[in-house]
């Protein structure tokens, strides 16, 4: 991402979840985006107000006054928690992979991309652009441009400010269609209803189903929500892999054939709440190294033993939790 933003020579647009200001001692993105916009080049920031709320008010006046359109997104429940970099409308990253430096530590995953599928990438970082209050008329004349449904890579979105539901969509048809596997990596794991009958039945009709999920993630509260949804749902016959390390990444892999690499979590806000973007891909090469990525990260984990589960009184308070949701859920 750094060398695209060195070798960039007209625009970089960023639309973060989370985007901060304490990576210049390794990864110095402010610095560089600071450098860029005074060579010229056009850079516009989308950060989400909620995620980025760390970030200082005088490196936002910094980069306001180095030439950069710095704009945060704020609306009270509902955030973007993509993570797309574009670089001179021809080359996106998108995947898991927020800005700062504690994610240095972090397992993660990010795709680089070429092609046409990068316009389709551009025209929604167009909308959400205009829903921060960008006024660019040549990047919000993207949101006018129409494209194929379908590319050799295609992006999958959940935006409820544009009642846009290819991503759920695409995880209900390609579960369902699975034959042989399927393998999600995630680290939050709090699935919907639909996603957990989902499973359950593609276990029922013998299909292998492995999560890989992290023994212990940033959050301590989330530990014990993802165990509990692992301990009840072990019975149907899923197995649950634990990181040692922290693994942010979220990907679905299905028969090893169809890859998902995005910015969402299996939980009710990726699948409800927040926009995100994914993107889909058959490519033989790119599974083949997604399928050697993920049986790394499962070589390093451990299996999930139910019977070692014990219930704390903050268990019972998730239980609690839960049942009230469910009607959404």
């Amino acid at each position: 991402m750094l060398e695209a933003i060195d070798q960039a020579k007209k625009s970089i647009y960023i639309e973060m979840y989370i985007f901060l200001d304490d990576t210049s001692g390794s990864h110095d993105f402010i610095g560089k985006l600071k450098q860029k916009a005074r060579e010229g080049v056009q850079i516009i920031i989308v950060a989400d107000a909620f995620g980025s709320s760390d970030l200082k008010k005088e490196s936002v006046k910094a980069l306001h006054e180095a030439g950069v359109e710095f704009i945060f997104f704020s609306h009270w429940l509902r955030h973007i928690h993509r993570k797309i970099l574009i670089v001179d409308e021809r080359l996106a990253f998108l995947g898991g992979v927020n800005i700062g430096k504690s994610f240095s530590q972090w397992k993660d995953l990010q795709l680089r991309l070429h092609g046409r599928v990068v316009k389709r990438i551009i025209k929604s970082f167009a909308y959400t652009y205009a829903m921060a209050g960008g006024k660019d008329k040549r990047i919000l004349k993207y949101r006018e441009k129409l494209f194929s449904a379908k590319f050799r890579f295609w992006l999958v979105e959940y935006s409820p400010f544009r009642n846009i539901h290819s991503l759920k969509d695409q995880y209900r048809q390609k579960i369902y269609q699975a034959k042989k596997s399927i393998c999600i990596v995630t680290p939050y794991f709090a699935p919907p209803r639909w996603l957990i009958a989902l499973l359950d039945n593609a276990v029922k009709k013998n299909i292998k189903v492995e999560i890989i999920i992290p023994k212990k993630t940033d959050l301590p509260f989330v530990d014990r929500i993802n165990h509990r949804y692992m301990y009840n749902l072990s019975p149907t016959g899923i197995n649950f892999f634990l990181t040692p390390v922290m693994n942010h990444a979220k990907i679905m892999l299905i028969d090893e054939e169809i890859g998902l690499v995005g910015s969402q979590n299996i939980d009710y806000l990726s699948f409800n709440l927040n926009a995100e973007a994914g993107i889909f891909f058959e490519e033989n090469d790119l599974i083949t190294e997604l399928r050697k990525t993920v049986d790394e990260w499962k070589s390093e984990a451990e299996l999930f033993r139910p019977q070692k589960y014990k219930m704390k009184a903050i268990d019972y308070l998730i239980l609690a939790v839960i049942k009230l949701f469910r009607p959404i859920l």
